[in-house]
């Protein structure tokens, strides 16, 4: 007797098909695998052309560099103690983990002063638990440097003629009243001098200039003079060393 029953069905692999197959998937992982790759350099790329727009790419002075030479970013940053207003010693390396921006600068300095504005509105904008701004101030006295802040932050606030630590206190509380969104410590010059101790030990030699270190502690752009800090491309900068 015949057999009528219907052919058994059963999964069918064709060759050529599974070639093509293999062929997509071993394509997608290269692929992928060079998208990998090539997250790091895009990276890189990306903090260098917006550093670089800033005019952050000049060879760093000899005082940061082995051998004492100028050299090229990145660079260790050297580690020093200033002190906060309440006379707190403060270290660069408590920022470990931190993005910083590391703005040299005094009350003297007319230049510093305009910059100020922009730069508080960066630090405000931009604050968070990865980021921080300090201002190193050369100055032998926090009369001086309050008194520079309110010039620079709230320049339509009449100061007092005479100015002593208890006036530029009130002051600046009148002033400034929700306080400033960056950190300000004090590096005061020895004897006559205009530079800071810690200023002059960076090789520094005029203000303003800012280094932004990133969390291992290395200075990845260097900046001579005042930057718009509220200006897009100094913020892709910061932002290319924070979100790395």
């Amino acid at each position: 007797m015949a057999d009528t029953s219907p052919p058994a069905k059963g999964i069918v692999i064709q060759p050529r098909l599974l070639l093509i197959g293999g062929s997509v998937s071993l394509f997608g992982i290269l692929i992928a695998a060079a998208f990998l790759w090539m997250v790091p350099s895009g990276a890189s790329r990306e903090t260098k052309a917006a550093c670089r727009g800033l005019k952050a790419d000049l060879p760093v002075n000899g005082a940061l560099c082995p051998g004492g030479q100028p050299c090229a970013l990145p660079v260790r940053a050297p580690d020093f103690t200033a002190v906060d207003h309440q006379g707190k010693p403060v270290k660069l390396s408590d920022f470990r983990g931190k993005v910083v921006l590391l703005n040299f600068w005094a009350s003297w300095c007319g230049v510093c002063k305009t910059e100020k504005p922009a730069l508080g509105a960066m630090a405000e904008e931009m604050a968070s638990d990865d980021f921080v701004v300090l201002a190193l101030a050369s100055d032998h006295n926090w009369t001086d440097v309050l008194g520079a802040l309110i010039e620079g932050l709230a320049p339509s606030f009449r100061l007092p003629e005479k100015l002593d630590l208890g006036a530029a206190l009130k002051a600046y509380s009148e002033a400034l009243p929700r306080g400033i969104p960056f950190k300000v410590l004090l590096d005061p010059p020895s004897g006559d001098g205009t530079i800071g101790a810690i200023t002059a030990a960076w090789g520094i030699k005029a203000v303003p200039e800012s280094a932004l270190i990133d969390r291992d502690g290395t200075i990845r752009a260097y900046f001579v003079n005042k930057r718009d800090w509220e200006s897009p491309v100094a913020k892709t900068c910061l932002r290319s060393v924070i979100d790395e």
